[in-house]
């Protein structure tokens, strides 16, 4: 359960920075270096692998995963010619993040899947111990 509940907290961290991606998908972007750039999270296990082998036998219980960092998209702005937009800059060019509105919607369907495996998973597992605590009263 400790697994799922992690990936729980990732996928939906996830689907939080993809949404505000899409949702500054056609923001004009007044001042590139403190404006909004998309992001992409990366997720990774909870333990490194060399930390395991360290461990040695104590390693046993999984310690799922977590965020391993939130990070802008390289080359994450594009130039639009609007030159009558008030973001319009001298050139008439007004800039907007670089994002790929299917792309990130394929990667929130896929988190969104992920987030419902999970769900399944602590579902089960809680199926799981109930059936086992009946089937102790019984004997």
């Amino acid at each position: 359960m400790k697994i799922s509940l992690s990936g729980l907290d990732v996928e939906w961290t996830r689907m939080q920075v993809i949404a505000e991606n899409i949702a500054n998908l056609n923001s004009a972007v007044s001042d590139p270096a403190n404006g909004f750039a998309p992001r992409r999270l990366t997720s990774g296990p909870a333990i490194g692998y060399s930390a395991v082998l360290a461990r040695g036998a104590e390693a046993r219980a999984p310690e799922g995963v977590r965020v391993m960092s939130i990070t802008p998209i390289a080359d994450g702005l594009r130039q639009v010619l609007e030159p009558s937009h008030p973001a319009a800059n001298a050139e008439g060019f007004v800039t907007y993040p670089r994002i790929d509105y299917a792309a990130e919607m394929t990667l929130l369907l896929k988190s969104s899947r992920a987030y419902e495996a999970n769900l399944t998973s602590i579902s089960i597992a809680q199926q799981m111990y109930s059936r086992a605590l009946e089937m102790g009263r019984q004997s």
